[in-house]
């Protein structure tokens, strides 16, 4: 069994293994999409593959559109030439369920693959021809956060985006330059309206991305690259608009585990690949069930109501609540505490971390009993349902090979906003800050953690963060069984960037202090004081 168009020819086969298959004439699709394009997609990695196109597919499956998704690849450019070409854009996916079993689907609703090179004059032109057409709707991105920054972590320009500043549209060698320049071609060419749309997991990230396509807009107008009517362009809502999203869908690298579940099928071709640029990409994509993505209902040039099925459309205001319910309250705070104790328990991945008695209760609390009582409510999602789905069905997932050492990344950037914004909510709304008894715990665990010393009193390896300069010399003195440290941890306690709030102003420095001790006082004083509070 091969994963390409010859291969899939024999249905019966692949159907026989309990594969499913796309349900369309994907050659009839192919032409029609080509011919004249709705929605291009920017980034061919995996949260693409495993959600946006699945869903297409669903929609194709039952007849009701007749034309597919063109995904174009901007940063690492072997994604389309080593895997999307080589299996004619055909993906498998598999979806990882919670009661422990699996669904393997062959998703076809992606029919071109473009590489974002302006080198490559063919590539490129054929890029141009796409954003030429009126019929184009949408160009969606998961690029990543940082992709849409235009400056280095010193807060200075990037080199490549200075030359593409200087040199204008027409051969850019950054992401959004040539984003930009794409925009340029569709401004020259009868500036028909269209919708560019991120659907990164960031806050208010059509935002970015407008930011970073008028900088390069005002950029080259200043430059006398382009004329100011494309700047207008730009900034007239009835033309280009950026609306905000928010995803959520846990989609970690192909794992080894699934692979070997595959070739049990006798399906070759299924080696992974590891790009020069470092990107481990493979045929098949693993992801859990659960997925939302809700978008702001911008679309200048309209969109198929047919997206209602598998998205949500609605106000900026609403996406907003969506966002800030998930990553304040109801997913990503549970996410940091079980990441921040699972590194000091030792744990290797965060299902396992459910099956804890102590860490299961402290998950629960934080969410449940402190979170809950001033969460944003966006009202298209209930968040009591939101966190039950998340206790109950995705974290606890055995078949989700996620890690309390991957999510632990960055945490001094996570912190302010995944716990500070709820006692900021609880200051706003008049509560009594001494019902937060465990978001206290969660600070003096990630104190702790910073020492990297488990609980057993082994030394581990912290996650990668930008501030780990910062904030582990702070803690460096400090020994398992010290028991007068209020002095040495105060600058951490008052870092209001760090935290969100300086805590004692708000008067919980004491609790965090008085936790951070009993944690350290000794190899098992993690589980000890866990036992004790939780």
């Amino acid at each position: 069994m091969e994963l390409s168009n010859v291969g899939l020819q024999n249905r019966a086969e692949w159907e026989a293994k309990g594969y499913n298959l796309p349900q369309f004439d994907r050659e009839a699709v192919t032409a029609a999409t080509k011919e004249n394009p709705f929605w291009i997609h920017f980034g061919a990695g995996n949260i693409f593959r495993a959600f946006q196109a699945n869903d297409m597919q669903k929609i194709l499956n039952s007849g009701k559109m007749d034309r597919g998704l063109i995904v174009a690849e901007g940063f690492d450019y072997e994604i389309v030439q080593k895997m999307n070409r080589p299996h004619d854009d055909y993906t498998i996916l598999v979806t990882l369920k919670a009661n422990g079993t699996i669904e393997k689907t062959v998703v076809g609703a992606v029919v071109e693959s473009c590489v974002l090179d302006s080198e490559d004059d063919a590539e490129y032109s054929r890029l141009k021809e796409i954003f030429c057409k009126d019929s184009l709707q949408m160009c969606s991105f998961t690029i990543t956060e940082k992709g849409y920054s235009l400056v280095d972590g010193k807060g200075e320009m990037l080199p490549a985006v200075v030359a593409d500043m200087a040199n204008g549209p027409a051969k850019p060698a950054s992401y959004i330059g040539k984003v930009a320049s794409l925009l340029v071609t569709r401004y020259q060419n009868g500036a028909a309206p269209v919708s560019m749309v991120s659907m990164d997991n960031c806050s208010h990230n059509g935002d970015k991305l407008y930011a970073a396509i008028n900088a390069f807009a005002e950029g080259w107008a200043k430059n006398g690259l382009v004329d100011q009517g494309f700047v207008d362009y730009i900034n007239d809502r009835n033309k280009v608009a950026f609306p905000w999203s928010m995803i959520d869908k846990i989609t970690p690298r192909p794992d080894a585990s699934v692979e070997a579940i595959l070739n049990e099928d006798d399906i070759t071709g299924l080696e992974p690949v590891i790009t020069s640029k470092n990107t481990y990409v493979a045929p098949f994509v693993n992801a859990e069930e659960t997925e939302y993505l809700v978008i702001e209902d911008w679309f200048p040039n309209g969109r198929p109501a047919e997206l209602e099925e598998v998205f949500i459309f609605t106000e900026r205001e609403t996406v907003d609540k969506v966002e800030r319910m998930k990553v304040c309250t109801c997913l990503n705070p549970l996410h940091t505490t079980l990441a921040v104790f699972g590194c000091l328990l030792g744990y290797e991945k965060i299902s396992e971390e459910m099956k804890d008695a102590e860490l299961k209760k402290l998950v629960e609390r934080v969410g449940y009993v402190e979170g809950l009582p001033v969460v944003v409510n966006p009202g298209i999602l209930d968040p009591k349902e939101f966190i039950d789905t998340v206790l109950n069905v995705r974290i606890p997932n055995p078949f989700m090979p996620d890690t309390p050492q991957r999510i632990a990344t960055d945490t001094s950037q996570k912190l302010a906003i995944r716990f500070g914004e709820t006692i900021k909510n609880y200051i706003k709304d008049g509560k009594d800050l001494g019902e937060l008894k465990l978001i206290p715990m969660v600070f003096a665990g990630w104190m702790r953690y910073l020492m990297a010393i488990d609980d057993n009193g082994e030394a581990f390896e912290l996650s990668p963060d930008p501030l780990l300069d910062t904030v582990c010399p702070i803690v460096a003195g400090i020994k398992l069984g010290d028991t007068d440290v209020e002095e040495t941890i105060k600058p951490l306690l008052t870092n209001k960037a760090i935290f969100g709030v300086d805590l004692y102003e708000v008067g919980l420095a004491d609790l965090t202090v008085q936790y951070f001790t009993e944690l350290i006082a000794g190899p098992g004083a993690v589980r000890a004081t866990l036992k004790k509070y939780v």
